[in-house]
């Protein structure tokens, strides 16, 4: 590879917005060069978020409806599980997945850069790669750099807490877990090994679980997890971390709070995420990026410095995969002299637990809080019939 390269889009970062932005470019008769600094596309989505976890959200849900068939008439033997078979099998759903976003690069003539890539000018990135460096000059660029796991400064460094990540690796299925957050991550993340047999405990600061949505919704998907044999602790907040020989040691106040650390076997710490556009040197190139590592765009993308666009994670709220997707598809298109803009109001915020949760546009809580004249019209699911038939035994 050459050590300079020019191109018309500079797409950094290969997640679900990196990419989608990277192919509609290229479609649109640009000279694409996306830099990715893992060796797989797809970003934390496909290879270490969404996909992986979805697969093995698929084992939960076998498992759990294994047992659950015998109220129905269908029995089976108790299953059993072979963590590093079922890792091996999600490994192989990513793979698929990676392999066929590198054809469609090839196919569409995408140049990918594998590396680091940092801001060395208005029109320049420096990509740090493996075997030196690459200088790539672009006329537009697309920030697609997404965000990274929130870690707190009280957790020890020990191989027992890990963030969603690592949990993917399931390293270990028995003993017991608590899951730091009661977000949309760690709930499914809780529902994978509740159903593969851990004793799973949350603890949550907020007054509810994933304090974004409809507390009516929320409160199904507790009952439910409870029901599980989950134990959620609301209202309270972890203060401090200790690693001993025979687990971690876990300090609350709070509502739950105790007098004695509690003992856990595992931690998965899932307090958020944090945007990547403190990391990418955006200010020589003139970039504004707000004290969060957030850069803050119009609604066409673009940031302040009118030739670079901002898309995804790094942008702002929600942290969506299938929010950055039509954001990298409105700057790869207005980059091509289109007339396109972005209401990020129309994307429905998804949680792939049991039951699955769905929501779009405003809550409940949000349509009080601005005075609007609002009607409540619950439905209830009971009478549904494919509902009572997939899912009759339950509530």
């Amino acid at each position: 590879m050459a050590n300079k390269i020019k191109t018309d889009v500079l797409v950094l970062g290969s997640g679900p917005g990196g990419y989608t932005a990277a192919f509609r470019a290229a479609d649109l008769g640009k000279k694409v060069v996306l830099v990715e600094r893992y060796d797989s596309l797809g970003g934390v989505c496909l290879n270490v978020g969404c996909i992986p976890s979805k697969a093995l959200l698929h084992i939960a849900k076998v498992v759990d409806e294994a047992h659950e068939m015998s109220e129905q008439g269908v029995s089976f033997g108790k299953p059993k599980l072979d963590n590093k078979k079922i890792v091996a099998w999600k490994n192989s759903v990513v793979s698929k997945l990676t392999g066929g976003l590198k054809a469609l690069s090839k196919q569409r003539k995408v140049e990918v850069v594998t590396g680091i890539g940092k801001f060395s000018g208005a029109h320049q990135v420096t990509v740090a790669t493996k075997d030196g460096s690459v200088e790539v000059e672009f006329e537009n660029a697309i920030i697609a750099v997404g965000s990274e796991s929130i870690n707190l400064p009280f957790i020890p460094e020990d191989k027992r807490i890990f963030s969603s990540t690592g949990a993917l690796e399931l390293a270990d299925i028995k003993g017991s877990l608590l899951v730091l957050g009661g977000g949309i991550i760690g709930l499914e993340m809780a529902t994978v090994y509740s159903s593969l047999g851990v004793d799973v405990t949350v603890v949550e600061f907020m007054d509810q679980l994933i304090p974004g949505a409809d507390f009516d919704l929320v409160n199904v998907l507790q009952k439910r997890m409870q029901k599980k044999g989950i134990t959620f602790l609301l209202k309270t907040k972890v203060t401090a971390m200790e690693a001993k020989k025979d687990g971690i040691y876990v300090s609350m106040e709070g509502e739950h709070g105790t007098d004695k650390p509690l003992c856990f076997q595992q931690v998965l710490v899932s307090v958020g995420r944090k945007p990547n556009g403190g990391v990418i040197d955006a200010e020589k190139a003139g970039i504004k990026v707000d004290e969060r590592g957030f850069i803050r765009v119009d609604n066409q993308q673009r940031t302040n410095v009118a030739h670079i666009f901002a898309i995804g994670d790094v942008v702002g709220q929600p942290m969506l995969a299938h929010k950055a997707i039509p954001e990298g598809k409105v700057a790869a298109e207005v980059i091509a002299g289109k007339k396109h803009y972005f209401d990020p109001k129309c994307i429905a915020s998804v949680a792939y637990t049991d039951p699955e949760l769905a929501w779009a546009g405003l809550t409940e809580k949000e349509a009080k809080e601005k005075i609007f004249v609002m009607k409540k019209l619950p439905f209830p699911g009971q009478p549904v019939g494919a509902r009572l038939a997939w899912d009759g035994k339950r509530e």
